[in-house]
């Protein structure tokens, strides 16, 4: 089971997940990225997933890279489960825009927009 939900923290859109990430859950994480409001800094909450495959981590990826290319400031708050140990394989923990907390990530944001 799985389940991403949008809110908003201030101007930052926060994209929280939680549960098992699998090939199975990609249409949701496309679909969640796909809608954001454009423009707004982003915090992609995933300390509460509990598995991530390839699949979905590609996605995350991507979705991570194609918002910071259309010039939204991005933060990624990892997993704090055995989840994390697929970013640190893939050396993604340091290739990504990561915060070790939501709270921070959220300041870190906070002071971009000034």
């Amino acid at each position: 089971m799985h389940s991403m939900r949008v809110e908003q923290e201030g101007r930052t859109t926060v994209v929280q997940a939680e549960g098992e990430f699998d090939a199975f859950a990609a249409p949701d994480i496309r679909a969640t990225f796909e809608f954001l409001p454009r423009g707004s800094p982003v915090l992609a909450d995933l300390s509460r997933v509990s598995f991530l495959d390839s699949t979905a981590l590609g996605l995350f990826v991507k979705a991570v890279r194609t918002l910071t290319a259309s010039g939204a400031e991005v933060r990624v708050v990892l997993p704090t489960t055995s989840a994390r140990r697929i970013f640190q394989i893939t050396n993604l923990d340091s290739a990504l825009p990561v915060c070790p907390s939501r709270s921070e990530a959220l300041a870190e944001l906070s002071l971009q927009q000034h």
